[in-house]
């Protein structure tokens, strides 16, 4: 288990060199979160957890070298940058270009199943920028428990609040997108 006091000073310390030192003590934690993301997306997801880390990391280091503020505000960074990535691709595999409403089918198979096309992440992208409206602090947990997978627990500390503050906010969380997706909420 990483020491999270030394993954808080290389935070706090805003050099290229602690960036550096950095990635290698959050890796496999943001990996098993991206993991927990894609497993949520509807099959034949053609994003791999590794390729949503890198991407989310390259994201918030930035060419200046990272400028956070503790944990709280990396993990903040982390899951805006993943949230974004996957609605970026959904936006991208819904475009004409990218074949529309056409969805790829494994010829092979003797019956085709087809699926409707899930546009979940962009419903709850607009569902968001409503809530975010009403409540920043609802959108950072929404960031942080449902496009990064991140726990009860783990959120109330990158949010330096407790953990019955996140559960009193999710259950507001899920019942204000459940009215506002229908049943496509997040769990």
């Amino acid at each position: 288990m990483t020491d999270p006091s030394r993954i808080t000073q290389l935070l706090q310390r805003h050099d290229p060199q602690s960036a550096a030192e950095l990635l290698p003590l959050v890796y496999d934690q943001l990996c098993v979160l991206a993991r927990a993301r894609i497993a949520r997306e509807r099959p034949g997801q053609t994003l791999q957890p590794t390729a949503l880390v890198h991407e989310a990391y390259v994201r918030i280091s930035g060419e200046s070298g990272p400028q956070w503020d503790g944990r709280r505000h990396f993990f903040k960074a982390a899951a805006e940058a993943m949230r974004r990535i996957l609605i970026e691709q959904a936006r991208r595999k819904s475009s004409l270009k990218g074949g529309g409403a056409f969805e790829k089918n494994d010829v092979a198979c003797d019956e085709l199943a087809i699926e409707p096309p899930d546009d979940k992440v962009l419903q709850i992208e607009e569902a968001l920028v409503s809530l975010e409206a009403a409540d920043p602090r609802a959108r950072e947990i929404v960031n942080l428990r449902y496009f990064t997978g991140l726990t009860t627990e783990e959120t109330a500390e990158a949010l330096g609040i407790s953990a019955s503050t996140v559960v009193r906010e999710w259950r507001f969380i899920r019942a204000f997108l459940t009215d506002a997706l229908g049943s496509a909420g997040p769990n």
